[in-house]
């Protein structure tokens, strides 16, 4: 059994881009997924059998992972691996705050290191780069590693000390971008109604007070073409947005808008689940939202 510098667990739409981006740097790295390790490791990385097997072949492992369930499951795995070797755990996925306070809490009782590191830029980002990261964590530890996320990542920020600070900025970005998803969905199909044409509308939009990511990059490529591809489920975003808004509520935080905008990504995910997330304007345009 072979040992590695880095370990990676979650092989999906983000993972495996990821990791495939490590691998291409020459970092010597060991990956698994449960939905099929041998089809999704990228060239250059070694396949392992189980969490548990990474964790006895790496001291520094990497999740990417749906929810929070499926980060504290492999993290249970991770802590009782026979002959374990890990030291430190690097979370970019996300999973909310209380979870993410949950699985420091594990692995401080194991005496090994968690790191909240949660990232944004959608599959284009993890494919060419050029991610965020949102690492909290110890300032050594952000100095240890930030040579590894810069591989996967264009912009790493040290946003916080601790676990669930990292993820309190990546829900309330995700909580902005399913806000300007779902407004510029509303303004484009009444602007639709009005005769004028998408195009000409996002031409103006995109040098006024108006731009947003929305205008400047889910409608140029995705909804324009109608192709609805960005790579991101609706019910995806919309777990991200409710995360957001219990971390609200617990925090007893300012809520005048959030309440509308995640009723309307809860009704697009009840109906449309695995659809792309960009699929919001022809169910806004489409009034759907009032069945």
């Amino acid at each position: 059994m072979s040992e590695a510098a880095y370990g990676f667990i979650g092989l999906g739409n983000m993972g495996g881009h990821m990791a495939a981006n490590m691998a291409k740097h020459g970092t010597a790295l060991v990956v698994y997924d449960k939905a099929g390790t041998a089809q999704r490791a990228p060239d250059g990385a070694a396949p392992a059998d189980s969490a548990a097997d990474v964790a006895a072949r790496a001291e520094t492992v990497f999740l990417c992972l749906p929810d929070g369930d499926i980060v504290l499951s492999v993290i249970d795995e991770l802590l009782n691996a026979d002959a374990r070797r890990v030291k430190c755990i690097a979370d970019t996925s996300t999973i909310g705050i209380r979870a993410a306070e949950k699985g420091f809490d594990a692995c401080k009782a194991a005496g090994i290191e968690y790191v909240d590191s949660p990232i944004s830029g959608g599959v284009a980002g993890a494919r060419n780069a050029t991610l965020a990261v949102m690492f909290a964590g110890s300032a050594e530890t952000f100095g240890l590693l930030r040579p590894v996320y810069e591989q996967m990542a264009k912009n790493v920020f040290r946003v916080g000390e601790r676990a669930g600070q990292g993820q309190a900025m990546k829900l309330l970005n995700n909580f902005l971008s399913g806000t300007a998803m779902a407004a510029t969905s509303e303004a484009i199909a009444f602007g639709m109604g009005q005769g004028l044409d998408m195009k000409t509308m996002l031409d103006v939009l995109n040098v006024s007070t108006g731009r947003n990511t929305a205008t400047s990059d889910k409608f140029v490529n995705r909804v324009l073409p109608g192709t609805y591809d960005a790579g991101f489920l609706a019910k995806l975003l919309y777990k991200d947005i409710r995360l957001y808004r219990e971390a609200v509520t617990a925090a007893q935080a300012a809520e005048p808008v959030s309440p509308a905008v995640a009723a309307v990504w809860k009704k697009l995910s009840d109906t449309d689940p695995d659809g792309d997330f960009t699929r919001v304007y022809p169910f806004v345009r489409d009034k759907k939202y009032l069945s």
